[in-house]
């Protein structure tokens, strides 16, 4: 291909890549799901963080990876590094035992803060611009309604960009 037809290409996709062009679909928890599935449903999908819909599939939280993982460990761990390191290395990578039946809604701050998410006619800079401001790995791409439609990573977006931005 030649220069120009690369640049004919990515001249021709500039103004088109919209969020909804490079969201994808993910699996999402709900308030009412264990702590468990929802670390479990993270890991297997291999995604940075999770999305937590209401029963209308409308995104409530957009939660990083780092933030499921302080679903996971018990608030008792979290606020005293000197209790921690009373366990000894035989039970403390059994710690995971320790959330029983609590559920995403136990978890969760109490006042709810305004979930990582953009329209699905978003550009690439707006995703990119909210990822960076909110220090999300993860956005949630939402139609008219706010219904969930898909999601970019920061994997994806990263990959998107690089493969439709100019040839070196």
């Amino acid at each position: 291909m030649t220069a120009q037809a690369r640049l004919d290409r990515h001249t021709e996709w500039v103004g088109f890549m919209q969020a909804r062009d490079i969201a994808v679909h993910v699996p999402t928890v709900t308030m009412e799901d264990r702590v468990a599935k929802a670390v479990g449903v993270m890991a297997i999908s291999r995604l940075p963080g999770l999305i937590v819909v209401d029963a209308l599939s409308r995104p409530k939280w957009v939660l990083p990876g780092s933030q499921v993982l302080r679903l996971a460990v018990p608030e008792a761990y979290q606020e005293d590094p000197a209790l921690v390191r009373t366990i000894d290395e035989a039970h403390a990578d059994r710690f995971w035992t320790e959330l029983g039946d609590r559920t995403v809604g136990d978890c969760v701050p109490r006042s709810p803060s305004r979930p990582v998410t953009v329209h699905s006619d978003a550009t690439l800079l707006e995703v990119a611009a909210l990822m960076a401001r909110q220090h999300s790995p993860l956005v949630a791409v939402v139609d008219d309604s706010g219904a969930l439609v898909g999601a970019i990573t920061l994997d994806r977006l990263i990959t998107s960009l690089a493969v439709f931005g100019p040839e070196e």
